[in-house]
């Protein structure tokens, strides 16, 4: 029996690389003649870096970065076992989680590092770059980052704006003629599930603003602040962006790397590429995905409706393990032979999380006994 385990991480719990261990690990305890091939994956968010590395044989590189509040912190980025394409993942320069809860609040934090941590890579000789944007705590239309590549932003007075969310409500000049003139030589993937433009009841700030710490009255002031600076920007470039989907990912970061000539990729697919899953599935009898919570939303850019689209595809028979099952999660029957949670009983969210890696290793022995059966 050959069986392929690429499950996304479990968020807040454990990585994708960690869950497909535990997964391995129950489907071997009962067929332990299963010849099992795990390949942890990711959309574009947490734990990207990891799973591309881990899929390519990359390497991994320390660096020093300016964090979401502007302190410098310790950081990574790495390089694919191309030797080639650096990959940079957002969470871990400018992420949500590195914010304290009583802190958060998108008009002081940055993307300032993402772009320092870009040019620290094109030091080091890269040119092709794969971004992941998922789980970032600013709302700053990338106007940080933009600054740390060169481009001159300045306020009423001609004084350079802060790279912070309120300067973007501050910029009246922009001018790409200061950007690194090395930028324009790379290549930046974008990795996202995100479809959403930049402003507007759909746009960065009113729909992921709130979880970064926007009341009512910020959304208002920062999606306004947004629209005219990336009125400003398209001024500057003669090229329109803000509407395009996935502008509004990661703050509006999205955007900067738009103006920037990057290209918008699904974070899953991109990694699935990297690790060969089309390939490997052609010789796989199941494939077994997972992730924190699976519901109507799984379909659209999650990892598990990457899986189950391309098993379908494929004609392998999928299955899904998830932390939970919301709603509507039984739209994932047309892609999955069974969707299963992996609580064992009714448990607080804190306890599944703290005993993630047993409970999928339980999981997967009760689905792999069904499979010996077969």
């Amino acid at each position: 029996m050959n069986i392929i385990i690429a499950p996304d991480s479990f968020k807040g719990s454990v990585s994708a690389i960690e869950a497909g261990a535990a997964i391995k690990k129950g489907i071997l305890s009962e067929v332990p003649d299963a010849v099992v091939d795990v390949i942890p994956m990711a959309d574009g968010g947490e734990g990207t870096l990891d799973t591309l590395l881990f899929a390519t044989n990359g390497k991994r590189f320390q660096v020093e970065a300016t964090g979401p509040l502007g302190k410098i912190i310790d950081t990574q980025y790495g390089v694919l076992g191309d030797e080639q394409t650096a990959v940079i993942e957002m969470a871990l320069i400018s992420g949500l989680p590195m914010v304290p809860e009583e802190k958060r609040n998108p008009f002081f934090t940055t993307t300032y590092g993402i772009g320092e941590v870009i040019l620290q890579a094109v030091n080091d000789g890269y040119r092709n770059f794969i971004i992941g944007l998922g789980g970032s705590a600013t709302n700053d239309g990338g106007l940080g980052m933009l600054q740390a590549l060169g481009v001159t932003f300045l306020d009423q007075d001609g004084k350079p704006v802060r790279p912070f969310g309120y300067g973007v409500n501050t910029v009246q000049r922009v001018s790409f003629s200061t950007l690194d003139p090395r930028i324009r030589e790379c290549t930046f993937q974008i990795a996202s599930d995100v479809e959403n433009p930049l402003c507007g009841l759909k746009g960065a700030t009113a729909v992921f603003g709130p979880q970064k710490g926007a009341n009512p009255e910020m959304v208002s002031e920062l999606d306004s602040a947004l629209s005219n600076y990336a009125r400003l920007v398209e001024a500057e470039i003669g090229l329109n962006f803000q509407d395009v989907k996935g502008a509004g990912a990661a703050g509006g970061l999205g955007f900067a790397f738009l103006t920037l000539g990057g290209e918008m990729v699904s974070g899953a697919k991109l990694v699935g590429e990297a690790a060969r899953l089309k390939e490997k599935l052609g010789s796989a009898d199941f494939v077994i995905t997972g992730e924190g919570q699976s519901d109507d939303q799984t379909l659209y850019g999650k990892v598990p409706g990457y899986i189950g689209k391309l098993a379908l595809e494929r004609n392998v028979n999928a299955i899904l393990i998830s932390g939970s099952l919301g709603r509507g999660y039984e739209q994932l029957y047309q892609y999955f032979l069974s969707c299963d949670s992996i609580a064992t009983g009714p448990m607080p969210l804190h306890e599944c999380m703290n005993h993630a890696e047993d409970l999928l290793y339980k999981k997967a022995k009760n689905i792999a006994r069904l499979l010996a059966r077969k």
